[in-house]
């Protein structure tokens, strides 16, 4: 129960962290629920894909860096990132709910945290508690820095200028800095673990300035249409 618990709780805590960060018009609790949801169930079909592809692709070589970055692009995160696009654009992309740039990060958030916690409890309960440990500072932060790039993406499609430009984005910087965290965990080489942080604290916190922008805007444009009435 205790590792499941250490399991759960990365995910969850970072889910309700963001989802308290939307100051207007709060996302209503069923389709935060249904996005979570969307997120722990494309994990199976993401696994599913996963052992399929596997054996179809000459990578995963660890004595060739190239070959081993491929598998992780293709492998691996276009699989995971794709699912997620495919859940967020089908079915939270076109919803009445999403009417506010941010919301993009919330709802992405959400669906790659469900698919992180479902994950996450798989590998501690299996692995103990020192991949529990490891993983709560590494692997759901991971996942929560890909769902900024995909969210932020989103609500500038939905809200901004050219938006087949900015869900081609939602996608693309995904894929590519998930392919590249995993390359960095299969080379198994200890130095280049400080890549490895750089990405989830130094790329997150960065990503996570840009995403707060959306409130200021979002803010700022609610305060000037009350004051026009």
């Amino acid at each position: 129960m205790i590792l499941f618990i250490l399991g759960l709780a990365p995910g969850v805590a970072i889910a309700w962290y963001v989802y308290n960060k939307d100051r207007w018009n709060k996302e209503p609790s069923r389709l935060i629920f249904w996005s979570f949801a969307l997120g722990v169930l494309i994990s199976f079909p993401a696994g599913i894909f996963e052992l399929i592809v596997e054996p179809l692709l000459p990578f995963k070589t660890k004595s060739n860096l190239v070959s081993l970055f491929l598998y992780s692009l293709l492998g691996v995160a276009l699989i995971e990132e794709g699912l997620k696009y495919y859940v967020i654009y089908k079915f939270l992309y076109p919803k009445e709910e999403f009417d506010e740039p941010f919301d993009g990060i919330v709802y992405s958030v959400m669906v790659g945290m469900g698919f992180a916690t479902l994950e996450n409890i798989l590998y501690v309960t299996s692995g103990g508690y020192l991949v529990g440990i490891t993983r709560a500072f590494l692997a759901v932060p991971a996942h929560f820095v890909l769902a900024l790039f995909m969210g932020y993406s989103f609500g500038l499609a939905k809200f901004g200028i050219n938006p087949e430009k900015h869900l081609l984005q939602a996608l693309y910087y995904p894929v590519f800095w998930h392919a590249l965290y995993d390359f960095l965990i299969f080379t198994e080489k200890w130095y280049f673990s400080i890549f490895i942080l750089v990405i989830v604290y130094g790329v997150g916190r960065w990503m996570w300035k840009r995403g707060q922008k959306l409130i200021i805007f979002t803010t700022e444009e609610k305060n000037d249409k009350s004051s026009s009435l």
